[in-house]
Order: structure tokens, then C-alpha cells, then sequence
């Protein structure tokens, strides 16, 4: 799933790339991907991009202050860029391309959305905030605003397990299943300690350590071509996506604990004291 590092490379790389040319078409080819019928889409055509931003997940290219692009890639979607749009008609539900937006120096990118599991959402608005998902946002996680006090109000008394919280968006924007596993590896941190019942010397070492993974993650996702992205974020992993490798850290082998629709990472020796995690839903918490 693109997370707020890869997110950011996106709308970086639209802020250089698309900001100042006119929308010359819009194609949908996934109608279940557009969330929104006013302002129609067809509305974006002769509009220009004025502005590319990131709030959390979501990228928002706006036309003006009362037109706006917004989506969010889900779990599976992507964005393809082309620097000579492909003029062949895009056929709905005979690939994975969900909108196609063309440009007037005949450039463009298409949203698209691969497996059977379609969540990919567009929208276009006259104010990002009308977006269900944009409202509901936590803190920016990198916001200057965002400091070590503000992070340690939002966990206290919080009764959920640490890895839930730094997923949860309306806690924290951007951080994802990918992320919130690097940046516990970081902090050596239980994915299931208690939010609520961290002590300052373990807030101050989640919060430098979600601080500087994400800070490194942006800067190693600054200036590639989205057709790279993936790519930097693979590399970049310490236990994400690694099960049975070894930790670089200290030597353990990575493991994972599996749910309905996701796996965490970690390492044992680096998080749990040694102790390996029950692989199923029900694992007993780690204090």
C-alpha cells in the first residue's frame, strides 16, 4: 500500500510535472473508483493544475480554489505516468486502469488498480475537506506543529496497542501497515505495547524514531519518477515484507504475524524481548 513517503514522491513529482498544464480529458474507466458526480468530472477538462499537495494518504491536484482532483491509491492502486499519453481507448473492466487524465503538451497518467479488490478512490470537489477521509485526518506526522508533547497527548490513555495507533488516521496521517512496522523496528518497541501505558523514555524513542524513518523515507522517495517509487520503498524496508531474513540490526530472523488481510513484521530480539509472537489474531499482549 503507498504510504506517506511514496505518497509525497507522487505529489512532488506532479507539483514539478503537471502544475501549470491544462486538463485536455478525462477518462474513467472504473466508474466504481469516482466517488463524487458534482462537480462532474468532465469539469477538470480546460482546467489547469494550479497546486499538487499531499494530505496524509491522499493526493490533491487542485484547479483554481474551487476545483479539485483528490484521490487516494488504497491498498493496490497506482499512479502511471506517461510523458505521450497512449491515444488507444481505454475499455472498462479489461485492465487495470481506473482514470486517465490527459495533458495539453500531450503527457498525462493514468490511476490504476491491480487484483480483484477494488478500493481506489477519486473525487472531485470544490473543497478537499468535503472528502469523508480528508476530514477525519489526525496530525501530520511531520508537521513542525506535530512535536514529542503533542505526540505523547495523543497517547495517553489510549487503550490500544501501539501498531493499531500509528495506522489509525484519525490519530496520525499517513502511516500504514509498512511504516508503522519500520518505525516500531526503530523505536525496538512490541507491535502490541499499550499506547496509553508508554513511559517518557519510550514516547521520546517512538516518537525521534516515526521522526526519522519517515524524514529518511521522504527523502529517499524525493525526485523519482513514480515508475521508481515501489522500488525505493523495498529497499529502504528493515523487517517490512522481510519474513525470514535477517534482522540488519542484530542478527535475529524476521517474523510475522498473520491477520485476515495483512501480515506485521518484526524482530524478536530487537522488540520482544526474545519472545516470539502467537501468529494468530488472538496473541497474548507483550507487556
Amino acid at each position: 500500500m503507498p504510504e506517506m513517503p511514496e505518497v509525497q514522491g507522487l505529489t512532488t513529482f506532479l507539483a514539478d510535472r503537471a502544475v501549470g498544464r491544462t486538463i485536455t480529458r478525462t477518462s474513467v474507466a472504473a466508474i466504481a473508483a469516482l466517488k463524487t458526480y458534482d462537480p462532474p468530472i468532465t469539469a477538470l477538462q480546460g482546467a489547469t493544475i494550479t497546486a499538487a499537495a499531499r494530505l496524509g494518504k491522499f493526493v490533491v491536484l487542485s484547479c483554481g480554489d474551487e476545483l479539485h482532483l483528490v484521490f487516494h491509491l488504497a491498498k493496490a492502486g497506482w499512479l502511471r505516468w506517461y510523458e505521450t499519453l497512449p491515444t488507444t481507448l481505454i475499455k472498462p473492466g479489461k485492465s487495470p486502469i481506473a482514470l486517465r487524465i490527459a495533458l495539453d503538451d500531450d503527457s498525462g497518467f493514468d490511476l490504476t488498480e491491480a487484483g480483484t479488490k477494488k478500493s481506489l478512490a477519486v473525487y472531485v470537489v470544490r473543497d478537499p475537506q468535503e472528502v469523508p477521509g480528508i476530514e477525519r485526518l489526525g496530525p501530520d506526522p511531520l508537521d513542525s506543529a506535530f512535536d514529542r508533547d503533542a505526540f505523547a497527548a495523543l497517547l495517553e490513555d489510549r487503550r490500544m496497542q501501539i501498531k493499531g495507533l500509528l495506522r489509525d488516521q484519525a490519530v496520525i496521517a499517513g502511516i500504514g501497515n509498512a511504516y508503522s512496522d519500520e518505525i516500531l523496528h526503530a523505536a525496538r518497541m512490541s507491535p502490541y505495547a499499550i499506547a496509553g501505558k508508554l513511559d517518557d523514555a519510550e514516547i521520546d524513542r517512538l516518537f525521534d524514531a516515526m521522526r526519522e524513518t519517515l524524514t529518511e523515507a521522504v527523502a529517499e522517495a524525493s525526485g523519482k519518477p513514480p515508475a521508481d517509487l515501489k522500488d525505493a520503498k523495498r529497499r529502504g524496508m528493515q523487517v517490512h515484507a522481510r519474513r525470514g531474513e535477517t534482522c540488519p540490526v542484530c542478527g535475529d530472523t524476521v517474523r510475522s504475524v498473520f491477520f485476515a488481510d495483512r501480515s506485521l513484521e518484526y524482530c524478536p530480539t530487537c522488540q520482544t524481548g526474545g519472545k516470539v509472537l502467537a501468529d494468530r489474531r488472538l496473541s497474548r499482549l507483550l507487556k
